[in-house]
C-alpha cells in the first residue's frame, strides 16, 4: 500500500522552487521595464521642455503637460531648470505639446505621447493631432474634427532614442516652419508625407 505522504515533501519543494524562480523572474522583469520607463520619461520630458522653451523664444505658444511645475524647480532668475530630485518618472503616462495658436484652426494641434497596455505589453504610442475642421451634426450642433498621424509606436522594451528623436525632429521641423511661414499646410504635408494616418475623432 502506498503512503499519501509518498513524495509529497519531494513534489512540494519543487513547486517551491519553480515558483520562486517564476517570482525571480518577474519581479526582475517588472525593474527593468521600470527602468526604460523611467529612463524615457526622463528624455522626453527634458526634450520636449526644450522645444517649448525654443518655440517660445519666437513667440510661438506651446503649453506642456505636465507642467515643468510638476518635475522641476527654477533658479531665481527663471533661467534655469533641473528635475526635482523627489519627481517619479514612472508614474508619467502622458507627455504632450499643444499649440494654443488661434489662427489658421491651429488650436490644439499637438505633439503627444502616451503608454499602453496591449495584451499585457507595455506600449509607448506618439502621434501627432490636429484639428481638420469642423462639421454640423444634427442633433449635436457644431463639432471639431480630429485627425491623427502616427509617429512613433513599439513596445517599451524596444524604444530606440535615436528613432524616435528621428521622428519627432521631422514633427518639431515642419511644426516650427509652419509657423514661420504662416502656412499650416507645410505642417500637414510633412505629417501626410511621412507618416501613417491615424484615427480620426469629433469633440
Amino acid at each position: 500500500m502506498v503512503s499519501l505522504n509518498d513524495g509529497k515533501d519531494d513534489w512540494i519543494k519543487q513547486l517551491d522552487a519553480e515558483l520562486e524562480e517564476q517570482t525571480q523572474t518577474i519581479l526582475s522583469d517588472a525593474a527593468e521595464l521600470q527602468s526604460q520607463l523611467i529612463s524615457v520619461n526622463r528624455i522626453l520630458l527634458s526634450d520636449f521642455d526644450k522645444i517649448k522653451e525654443r518655440f517660445d523664444k519666437q513667440r510661438i505658444y506651446l503649453t506642456m503637460e505636465p507642467q515643468r511645475t510638476l518635475y522641476a524647480h527654477q533658479d531665481d532668475t527663471l533661467e534655469k531648470w533641473e528635475f526635482r530630485p523627489d519627481f517619479r518618472f514612472q508614474d508619467v503616462r502622458n507627455i504632450q505639446l499643444i499649440d494654443r495658436t488661434q489662427e489658421q484652426g491651429r488650436m490644439g494641434d499637438s505633439l503627444k505621447v502616451w503608454y499602453y497596455n496591449d495584451n499585457g505589453v507595455m506600449r509607448l504610442r506618439t502621434i501627432f493631432e490636429y484639428c481638420e475642421g469642423e462639421h454640423y451634426y444634427k442633433y449635436a450642433g457644431w463639432k471639431r474634427v480630429f485627425g491623427q498621424f502616427v509617429v512613433y509606436d513599439v513596445p517599451l522594451r524596444e524604444v530606440d532614442v535615436d528613432a524616435i528623436h528621428d521622428r519627432i525632429g521631422v514633427v518639431i521641423k515642419a511644426w516650427f516652419e509652419s509657423h514661420l511661414r504662416h502656412n499650416r499646410e507645410v505642417l500637414i504635408a510633412a505629417l501626410k508625407e511621412n507618416f501613417e494616418k491615424g484615427e480620426t475623432f469629433t469633440e
